[in-house]
């Protein structure tokens, strides 16, 4: 029999690794909890983790009681799963759905490990805006939708969604299925892409940043990495004076990464689909809770909401967003944008 060649684990390089793939304590946190601890309570979020943002007030508001039947609605991390499956304390059954193949597989097995198996959780990799078939003989006494991208794929430069480090321009958050950001961008018209700037993220630049990524994409260059399109960004806002420009360059990013994202994986339309069937598979009395993290989401959630009071479908809606508490967004400074807002099903 062929002796198999000992592989040595990768090692931090230094005291600081900067590579995603060297992150080995911060990767596998169940095994470096000291370590993932340090992070965390230093303001940091560790690499490849993510901590469930308004876990309370979550909590507070949805009153789960052991029996009932909910649904997160994006597992994600699976974070808040986990915390309502403790609040069912083994009676009553979860539905979980997620689109992220790669993602989905590592939490199932993380809740399996913890006693979460298919006797009380029911994990599908499906979109969303498909709720009425997730569970089609059920209806649910609560349901959660968490609306933001996990920091597990924020934080892998292989998968696009930030131009911190380099990588392939994807956003996918089910990259085995439809169209890169990459490719996207070679299909759209000037007008085209300014638009979704300005509709998915208010992009205040977004003609400038419009018209460079059409005239390099014109002249025959690439588009393809996540730094080639913060080049493109940073060469459109130039003309700004040097000390202001910095900060804007890295916001004007932020929001064109986010406008693309949203527009590859269609998020807008998945999110009218879900708030459109929401009502119908809940139970009279049925609690809602959903976490938006821009503006964009936050409108389509409260007209639907408000929608829903006035004719007669929900017998309370959130008057105001909660927010995330300063302790928290120091915590996990990724939850400075969230904010929450809640339905009753009459």
């Amino acid at each position: 029999m062929e002796q198999q060649e000992h592989k040595r684990r990768v090692r931090y390089k230094g005291t600081h690794p900067r590579k995603f793939e060297e992150k080995y304590k911060e990767l596998d946190p169940s095994k470096y909890k000291d370590d993932v601890e340090k992070i965390i309570k230093s303001g940091k979020t560790p690499a490849g983790m993510h901590i469930s943002i308004c876990v309370n007030e979550i909590l507070d508001f949805l009153q789960i009681k052991p029996g009932q039947v909910g649904y997160d609605a994006t597992l994600g991390y699976g974070g808040h799963t986990q915390k309502m499956l403790e609040c069912l304390e083994g009676k009553g059954h979860m539905y979980a759905t997620d689109v992220d193949p790669i993602e989905s597989e590592k939490t199932k097995a993380r809740l399996a490990s913890l006693g979460y198996g298919e006797d009380i959780l029911t994990i599908r990799r499906m979109n969303f805006a498909e709720i009425d078939k997730v569970a089609p003989n059920e209806k649910f006494d609560f349901v959660l939708a968490d609306l933001g991208v996990s920091s597990m794929q924020i934080d892998n430069p292989e998968r696009g969604f930030t131009f911190k480090a380099d990588g392939p321009l994807d956003l996918r958050l089910d990259p085995t299925s439809g169209v890169t950001a990459a490719e996207r961008l070679k299909e759209l018209s000037y007008n085209e892409i300014a638009g979704m700037f300005v509709e998915n993220s208010d992009e205040p630049y977004a003609e400038r940043i419009a018209r460079e990524i059409r005239r390099v994409l014109n002249k025959g260059d690439k588009i393809e990495t996540t730094k080639q399109l913060y080049a493109v960004v940073a060469q459109s806002l130039s003309f700004l004076p040097e000390k202001e420009r910095k900060d804007a360059v890295k916001k004007s990013c932020q929001r064109t990464f986010q406008a693309l994202r949203i527009d590859v994986n269609s998020e807008f339309e998945v999110l009218y689909a879900f708030l459109d069937k929401l009502p119908s598979v809940m139970k009279s009395g049925g609690r809602i809770a959903i976490l938006t993290f821009h503006s964009g989401e936050d409108r389509l959630v409260k007209k639907a909401f408000k929608e829903g009071l006035r004719n007669g479908i929900y017998s309370d809606v959130a008057k105001d967003v909660i927010r995330p508490s300063a302790e928290e967004c120091f915590n996990n400074p990724r939850a400075h944008s969230t904010k929450m807002r809640w339905a009753i099903v009459k």
